[in-house]
């Protein structure tokens, strides 16, 4: 009898430590990579001068571009300049625009390409999703998964605090998404992928009841896999399912009506608690709280700078972020009163837990 198995991408080597940086020239040699060290090495504008420093001695044939990264332009001028070049890899290094602009211009051209984080906002080190701007509006643009994905605890701990703790939000958003995803199951019978679904759900887990901050290596380093392995969820899956639900739609929907409120996880996170709110698991929805105040991120609306309406026009224009998604959400299908009554609720039910 056949035996029937899958073939999956993921990267070639994952690492999480402190010093990786100054290492990258013999991990891109040991993986194969790129034995030569000509690569194309893409960093952000406040790191370039440091990190190009810590390469030189590891990647003497390195070209490093400095972009200011996150939007379509940024990354087709990047590509542009690969193309014009000789190159076996590139290197993205930093936070989440920088990654993605590496990512999606790497893949123009198909040349390998390998994440080194030096925040953990969100997932997107390990996923084969590039969020871009284009014309004022973020999209999701599918790339190659990175071939390499490191995470330099010493870059992480010397970032803005509130960038990292932002990927604490992203991560535990695995729980509602994937709730939202047996939501659709049990609807409108949407397949699952059992496989996926673990992935996202053993991260966010894992960073739900780790104890430890920002200031403590074991939690940062569960934290970075725990990212890392909702990127690999996606890329097992094919899509943002497992790590994007009614979460996510509320966190596009206020990045679309209200750019620059809050960052991407800390929305996903707020998101999340309130679509788990609305499911009415109580023990779930005490639990994220009480992880997102713990590592102070946002639960309330005015947290993230926006009036109780503004939340509530956010929430009904959120099935629009994502019209082919079935979540909590498009359940309920709330007219502005129901949310506004549900939004009061939530608030009660925060200060009464």
């Amino acid at each position: 009898m056949p035996l029937l198995a899958r073939s999956v991408q993921a990267p070639l080597h994952i690492e999480v430590r402190r010093g990786a940086v100054a290492d990258l020239g013999r991990i891109l040699s040991d993986r194969r990579i790129s034995s030569g060290g000509e690569v194309a090495v893409v960093v952000g504008p406040g790191l370039g001068e440091r990190i190009a420093d810590l390469l030189r001695p590891s990647l003497r044939a390195a070209t490093i571009y400095v972009t200011a990264g996150g939007t379509l332009d940024a990354a087709l001028e990047l590509a542009d300049k690969l193309r014009a070049g000789h190159y076996d890899a590139v290197v993205g290094i930093g936070g989440g625009k920088t990654v993605d602009t590496a990512k999606y211009a790497a893949s123009r051209w198909g040349l390998p390409m390998v994440s080194v984080a030096t925040s953990l906002a969100n997932d997107g080190i390990a996923s084969p999703v590039a969020s871009l701007v284009n014309d004022g509006i973020k999209s999701s643009y599918g790339v190659h998964i990175p071939f390499g994905v490191i995470v330099d605890l010493d870059f992480v701990e010397t970032g803005a605090d509130r960038v990292n703790r932002a990927g604490i939000g992203d991560v535990i958003s695995n729980i509602s998404a994937l709730a939202d995803w047996e939501l659709a199951r049990t609807t409108r019978d949407e397949p699952v992928d059992g496989l996926a679904a673990s992935l996202a759900r053993m991260g966010a887990e894992a960073v739900l009841t780790m104890p430890g901050d920002m200031t403590d290596d074991a939690f940062v380093t569960v934290l970075a896999e725990s990212l890392i392995s909702s990127g690999l969820a996606m890329a097992v899956c094919g899509s943002s399912r497992p790590s994007s639900g009614g979460c996510h739609e509320i966190m596009h929907a206020i990045d679309a009506l209200y750019p620059e409120t809050a960052s991407h996880g800390e929305l996903a996170g707020l998101g999340a608690l309130f679509c788990t709110f609305l499911r009415g698991d109580d023990r779930r929805f005490v639990q994220m709280a009480d992880c997102l105040e713990r590592h102070r991120l946002p639960l309330r609306p005015p947290d993230v700078g926006l009036t109780a309406e503004q939340f509530v026009q956010a929430v009904e224009f959120a099935p629009r972020t994502r019209p082919d998604r079935y979540t909590i959400l498009e359940h309920l299908a709330m007219t502005p009163d129901e949310t506004r009554q549900r939004l009061t609720e939530y608030e009660n039910a925060l200060a009464s837990r």
